[in-house]
C-alpha cells in the first residue's frame, strides 16, 4: 500500500510540472527512478524481483506494448516505405552484430560469465528503448527518415532479440542445445508475430473505419477501440507463442489502412497510460536499484559503459556502411539506442525461465547498471544532442541522403 500510495502522489506532482519538466533535460524515466531510489533510502520496503517477478513482467510488458503501438500508429507509412533500407540495416546487421559484440564483452570483462550466460546478457541489452527515445524521434531538428529509422528499430528489435534470448538459455541449460530450434523459436516470434500484428491491425483498422464513417461509433469511445488492438494482440500472441511487441508494432502500423485517424486516437489514450505504467516500472526499477546498489563493482560500471557506446555504436557503423549517411548521422544513430524498458522486459523473461545459471547475479547487476546509466546518459543527452545534431544537419551539402525528404526530394 505504501508503495502503491507514493506512486501515485508522486504521479500526481510529476503531471503538475511536467510541460515546464518537457523543456528541460529532466526525463519521466529520471525523475521516476530517482524517487524509486529515494523512497528505498529513507523508508526501506520489502520489494525485490524475485518474489514479484510476475506482477513486475506483466507491468513492463504491458507498458511496452502500448508504447510500441502508439509509436507505430503515428509513422509516416510513406515515409517508412522509402527509408526501409534504414531500419533494415540496423535490425538486420546491426543486431546482430550488437549481440555478438556484447557477448564477447560481457565474457571477456565478467569474470565468471559462461560463454552463453554473457550471450544471454548480450541479448537482453541489445534492444534499444521506443519511450527513452521519444525525445528523438519526435523532434524535428533530426531529419524525419533518421527518426524514423531509429523509431522502426525500436518498435522491432525487441522481439527481434527474443529467439536470441530464449536458444542462449536454452544453451545454458544444457550441455548440447540443438540449433534448429532458433529457427523455430523465429518463425514463432517474428513471423507470427508479424501475421497476428498484420491481421489484428488491418481488420480492426477496417472495421474501426467502416464504422467510424457510418457514424456508429461514439467519439468519447473511439479511443477505446483503438486500444483495444494492441490487448488483442497481447491475448492471441500468448496463444499461438507468437512476439506480443512484434504483434503490437506491426498492428499499429497497419490500423493505419483502415483508419488513418488511430494514431491521433492512441496518443490520448494507449500512450497515456502506456507510460504512466511505465514510469511505475522505473519507480519499482529505482527501489532494486537501491537495493543493489552496493554489489555494483568497477567490471560491472566498465561493462555498462562500453554497453552504451563501443557495443551499440560499432555495429550500427558498420551496418551503415554503403547508406551514404554522414559521419554525424552515423554518430547520433549509435548514440542515441537508449537501453530502458524493453532490457527490463527481457530480464525479467530471462528470470521467469527460472535456470538458475552461476552467473545470474552478474547478469542481473549489468542490467541494472547498464538500464541506470542509459536513463541518464541519454536523458540528460538527448535535447542537447538532437540541437547539436541538427546544426550538424544545416551544414550538409544539398545532395546529401540527410537533405533529402522521404521521397527524394530536398527539404
Amino acid at each position: 500500500m505504501t508503495l502503491l500510495a507514493t506512486f501515485i502522489v508522486l504521479a500526481f506532482a510529476y503531471s503538475l510540472v511536467s510541460r515546464r519538466l518537457d523543456a528541460t533535460v529532466v526525463t519521466g524515466p529520471i525523475v521516476f527512478t530517482l524517487a524509486g531510489i529515494a523512497m528505498q533510502a529513507i523508508a526501506p520496503v520489502e520489494f525485490s524481483v524475485g518474489d514479484n517477478t510476475k506482477i513486475f513482467l506483466h507491468l513492463a510488458e504491458v507498458g511496452l506494448m502500448l508504447l510500441l503501438f502508439s509509436a507505430a500508429a503515428r509513422a509516416d507509412l510513406s515515409v517508412l516505405w522509402h527509408i526501409r533500407d534504414l531500419p533494415a540495416r540496423l535490425l538486420a546487421i546491426g543486431l546482430p552484430l550488437t549481440i555478438a559484440a556484447g557477448a564477447l564483452a560481457a565474457w571477456l570483462m565478467l569474470p565468471g560469465l559462461g560463454l552463453w550466460e554473457a550471450a544471454i546478457l548480450a541479448a537482453i541489452l541489445a534492444p534499444t528503448d521506443a519511450g527513452l527515445g521519444q525525445v528523438i524521434v519526435t523532434n524535428p531538428r533530426a531529419p524525419l527518415k533518421v527518426r524514423e529509422a531509429l523509431n522502426v528499430e525500436a518498435g522491432l528489435n525487441d522481439g527481434l532479440a527474443v529467439p536470441f534470448l530464449l536458444f542462449f538459455i536454452a544453451l545454458a541449460a544444457v550441455s548440447e542445445g540443438p540449433p534448429a530450434r532458433l529457427g523455430q523459436f523465429f518463425v514463432e516470434q517474428l513471423v507470427y508475430g508479424v501475421a497476428v500484428g498484420a491481421l489484428i491491425g488491418l481488420g480492426g483498422g477496417w472495421l474501426l473505419g467502416w464504422a467510424s464513417r457510418r457514424e456508429w461509433i461514439s467519439e468519447s469511445l473511439k479511443p477505446a477501440g483503438v486500444v483495444a488492438l494492441p490487448v488483442l494482440c497481447l491475448l492471441v500472441s500468448g496463444v499461438v507463442d507468437a512476439s506480443m511487441f512484434i504483434a503490437a508494432f506491426v498492428a499499429g502500423l497497419a490500423v493505419q489502412k483502415g483508419y488513418k485517424a488511430a494514431g491521433k486516437l492512441s496518443v490520448g489514450f494507449g500512450e497515456t497510460w502506456g507510460q504512466l505504467i511505465n514510469l511505475s516500472v522505473f519507480f519499482l526499477f529505482g527501489i532494486l536499484v537501491a537495493v543493489n546498489w552496493h554489489k555494483l563493482d568497477l567490471a560491472i560500471a566498465a561493462y555498462a559503459i562500453l554497453s552504451l557506446t563501443v557495443v551499440r555504436m560499432l555495429p550500427v557503423a558498420l551496418a551503415l556502411i554503403g547508406s551514404g549517411l554522414s559521419l554525424p548521422t552515423v554518430l547520433f544513430m549509435g548514440w542515441f539506442g537508449p537501453r530502458g524498458l524493453a532490457s527490463i522486459v527481457l530480464g525479467l523473461v530471462y528470470l521467469e525461465s527460472e535456470i538458475d545459471l552461476p552467473g545470474e547475479p552478474t547478469i542481473r547487476l549489468a542490467i541494472l547498471a547498464t538500464v541506470l546509466l542509459s536513463i541518464f546518459a541519454h536523458g540528460l543527452s538527448a535535447r542537447p544532442g538532437v540541437e547539436f545534431y541538427g546544426h550538424k544537419v544545416d551544414r550538409l551539402g544539398q545532395n546529401t541522403p540527410e537533405r533529402h525528404d522521404a521521397d527524394g526530394s530536398l527539404d
